[in-house]
């Protein structure tokens, strides 16, 4: 299976930041479309860095609080690892155990056109687990599929 093939993602609407845009806008939108990361994009539209859920949550821990005064190009991840639409979801689902990494930028010529998640991957590879199950069971009682 792709990752072209995990329907949740192709439908859902892409939220992206600003490199200069302060840690509370970029928070809101977190928070807003109830999402655990953000790709970076800059006026270029060249992707630069994903700010995440834990991004936040190590800068907080150093003992920094000033939301409105931080901006995010200050704590985003900058090294960022993507993947392609044609990608195979069992090697992403390796890299992204490997790595570390919950949210992964999927883009396709130049252009980010989803975010995946350890969530999405795992729920459509529950949906298809059980979709083998039905059918082994299909089978097995000589029900027609």
């Amino acid at each position: 299976m792709k990752i072209k093939d995990i329907s949740r993602i192709s439908h859902r609407k892409v939220v992206t930041v600003r490199p200069d845009a302060v840690l509370s806008e970029a928070i809101r939108e977190l928070v807003d479309n109830h999402i655990g990361a953000v790709p970076v994009y800059d006026a270029k539209e060249k992707l630069v860095g994903i700010l995440s859920e834990r991004d936040i949550l190590e800068w907080v821990s150093r003992g920094r609080v000033d939301i409105g005064g931080t901006k995010v190009k200050d704590i985003m991840t900058r090294e960022v690892l993507v993947c392609n639409p044609e990608d195979n979801i069992e090697a992403i689902l390796q890299t992204m155990t490997d790595k570390g990494i919950r949210h992964l930028p999927v883009v396709a010529e130049n252009r980010l056109v989803a975010m995946l998640s350890l969530r999405d991957i795992t729920e459509e590879m529950l949906l298809e687990c059980n979709v083998q199950v039905q059918h082994l069971h299909d089978y097995i009682s000589g029900s027609p599929t």
